[in-house]
C-alpha cells in the first residue's frame, strides 16, 4: 500500500479515505465525511472541529443534547453523528468481552429486540469464553426465520471458536420459546457434538426481557 502522507494544505478527505483507508483520517476528518457539508454560516471544517471538541467533553448520555446546543448544528447533523457513534459502539464494543452468565451477553444484542423481523444470531467465543464476534445468521419474517446448521457453524469454524451462544428476537411476542425454538436448539446441539463446538446457551430477547435455555435447563448437552 502506498505510504500515507498528510497534506499541509486543505485535505481532500474523501479521496484520501478511499486511497489510504478509513484508519488514516483524523477524527475531525471522519466527522467531515459524516457531515458531508457545512452551511452558509460555517464551513464543514469548522463545524467538524466544534463537534470534535464537544464530543471530547461529553458523556455518552449528553452527546445529542450538547450537539444540538452548538450553533449551526441542526437536528439532522446531530442525529447523524450520534447514530455513527452508536453504530461504531455496537459493532466493536463486544469484542473480547468475557461472558459468564446470560446477563453478560444481553447488552450486546438487545438492540435486535426492536426489530420488526426475527434475527437469528450466533455469538462466537474463544476458549476463555470471550466474544470473538456476533454474527447475524439469518433474518426472517415477523415471527420466524429459517435456520440451517451450516450457516450457524460456518463462521465459528473459520474463527476457530471453542463455543457459541445462539440468540434470536421475538418481534411478535414475549421471550418464551416455541416448540420450534426448542426443536431447532435440540438439532443444533446434536450438530455441535459432531463438530466439537459447544453451544453454551440459546437466548431469546424481546423489548422487556430475555429467556435463557441454559438457566431454564432446556439445553440438551448430555444424554440422560
Amino acid at each position: 500500500m502506498e505510504k500515507y502522507k498528510r497534506k499541509t494544505d486543505k485535505p481532500n478527505v474523501r479521496e484520501d479515505a478511499l486511497k489510504y483507508g478509513m484508519g488514516y483520517p483524523l477524527d475531525e476528518e471522519l466527522l467531515m465525511l459524516i457531515l458531508g457539508s457545512g452551511n452558509k454560516n460555517m464551513s464543514v471544517e469548522t463545524m467538524a472541529k466544534k463537534i470534535a471538541d464537544t464530543l471530547d467533553a461529553s458523556d455518552d448520555e449528553e452527546v445529542i443534547k450538547n450537539l444540538l446546543a452548538l450553533k449551526g448544528v441542526g437536528r439532522a447533523k446531530a442525529l447523524a453523528i450520534a447514530a455513527a457513534l452508536e453504530l461504531g459502539k455496537r459493532r466493536r464494543n463486544h469484542l473480547g468481552a468475557h461472558i459468564r452468565t446470560p446477563d453478560d451477553i444481553v447488552p450486546y444484542v438487545k438492540h435486535y429486540a426492536m426489530s420488526q423481523k426475527e434475527h437469528f444470531l450466533a455469538i462466537t467465543l474463544n476458549g476463555g469464553h470471550d466474544i470473538i464476534k456476533i454474527h447475524v445468521v439469518s433474518v426472517g419474517t415477523v415471527n420466524q426465520t429459517i435456520i440451517h446448521p451450516r450457516e450457524v457453524f460456518v463462521d465459528a469454524i473459520k474463527e476457530n471458536a471453542s463455543a457459541i451462544i445462539l440468540c434470536h428476537n421475538h418481534p411478535s411476542g414475549k421471550a418464551i420459546p416455541s416448540d420450534k425454538d426448542i426443536d431447532t436448539t435440540r438439532n443444533l446441539i446434536e450438530v455441535s457434538k459432531i463438530i466439537g463446538i459447544t453451544i453454551l446457551d440459546h437466548i431469546i430477547i424481546d423489548c422487556e426481557s430475555f429467556f435463557s435455555f441454559m438457566e431454564n435447563k432446556l439445553l440438551f448437552l448430555e444424554e440422560e
